[in-house]
């Protein structure tokens, strides 16, 4: 079940992004088979970590010739191979795109990197917090005028990599069917975390930021964009960036005098101009610690003011949207995010829960049609 039922792809085990993309392209119906390492690798328990549901699993040492050539067996029936090693591994391991092609010259070569197949870094060790920082992205992230401050590894590892990865797969699988023929899909966090800043790049171009930590207003510097502390030492997050917005949190605030509202997101085209922004959040932040977060949620419910609560992981699993949209799902007693985005005919099936390495191999050959007899463990 799922949009992507049909295909077959060969997952390289890695770490991070890669198996992230890998568990988007499963969750949506892909066959994915996930080859581990004999010795297991390091990673917690397989059942503990829904990156890796959904997939089946051979264990191999790519060191050995027949392991090696069984890897190539199933390249010639897959329709993608995904790889996360350094530039230059999977080579000397004989299953580089070059061995590959002559197996199936259809197949999509994904490789999944911090740097990318090519530069100076290239074959250079990295983690998310490297790749967000090469790009100026970290350089925005953190309080007005302070050091850039940590974000989980979601912008690098996840969105810049493992989806980049995932979308670049179904760009060249899209492709092949028109020409009949593979490619490698070189996606590096790198490039993944400067995409995101697109739309950045011309606001500064217009001079509406400088370049540094919370000086733009969608990264803390506007007093309508930021989170607030409330009585109760929880917070609320605000967002009313749009004017009709901004109005509707002014009318249930009672901040209607003039000094407030012209100091609000400017209407489409306008220029945007920084007021006292520093007062501001000042004056809010000690509105804010009059009520509860709950209380002041309650203030907002139903409006367009763009007031949330800032709630913990076990807090969103409960909030109503969330449950009405089954948002949270348990697999195996693990509470996980469910499959996304949604479909309305092609809906994915439940998530199955990871399995252990190695655990699929016979049943793996069998339904790609390979005679495990040529590949027995010696």
């Amino acid at each position: 079940m799922g949009p992507l039922a049909g295909i077959k792809v060969v997952e390289i085990a890695g770490l991070g992004a890669a198996p992230y993309g890998c568990m988007m392209l499963a969750d949506m119906g892909a066959e994915v088979v996930r080859i581990d390492r004999v010795s297991g690798g390091v990673r917690p328990e397989p059942e503990f970590t829904p990156l890796l549901r959904n997939r089946r699993s051979i264990a191999l040492d790519l060191k050995k010739p027949e392991d090696r050539d069984l890897v190539l067996a199933l390249t010639g029936k897959a329709d993608v191979l995904i790889e996360a090693f350094r530039p230059g591994v999977a080579e000397r391991l004989g299953i580089g795109p070059e061995a590959c092609f002559a197996r199936n010259a259809r197949l999509i070569y994904a490789r999944m990197t911090g740097w990318g197949q090519t530069g100076p870094l290239a074959a250079t060790a990295g983690h998310d917090l490297n790749y967000i920082g090469l790009t100026g992205l970290l350089h925005q992230i953190g309080p007005t005028g302070g050091k850039p401050v940590v974000p989980l590894n979601v912008i690098g590892d996840f969105g810049g990599g493992g989806l980049l990865m995932a979308f670049g797969v179904m760009c060249a699988l899209w492709e092949a069917r028109n020409s009949g023929r593979g490619q490698i899909v070189d996606a590096a966090m790198v490039d993944g975390a400067l995409s995101f800043m697109a739309m950045f790049f011309g606001s500064r171009t217009l001079g509406q930021f400088q370049d540094r930590t919370g000086s733009h207003m969608l990264a803390g510097a506007a007093h309508y964009y930021g989170t607030y502390e409330a009585k109760d030492g929880r917070y609320i997050a605000l967002a009313s960036i749009e004017p009709q917005f901004y109005a509707e949190f002014l009318r249930r605030m009672g901040l209607e005098d003039d000094r407030w509202r012209q100091a609000g997101f400017p209407a489409y085209g306008a220029r945007i101009v920084e007021h006292d922004w520093p007062a501001l959040k000042s004056e809010l932040a000690a509105r804010f610690k009059a009520k509860t977060r709950d209380e002041w949620c309650e203030l907002f419910a139903g409006s367009d003011a763009c007031v949330t609560p800032v709630l913990t992981l076990a807090e969103a699993a409960e909030h109503p949207h969330n449950r009405a949209r089954q948002a949270f799902i348990d697999v195996d007693g693990v509470q996980q995010n469910a499959p996304a985005p949604r479909f309305s005919r092609t809906v994915p099936d439940h998530p199955r829960a990871p399995v252990k390495p190695g655990a699929d191999r016979l049943a793996v050959l069998a339904d790609w049609g390979i005679d495990a007899s040529e590949f027995a463990k010696r």
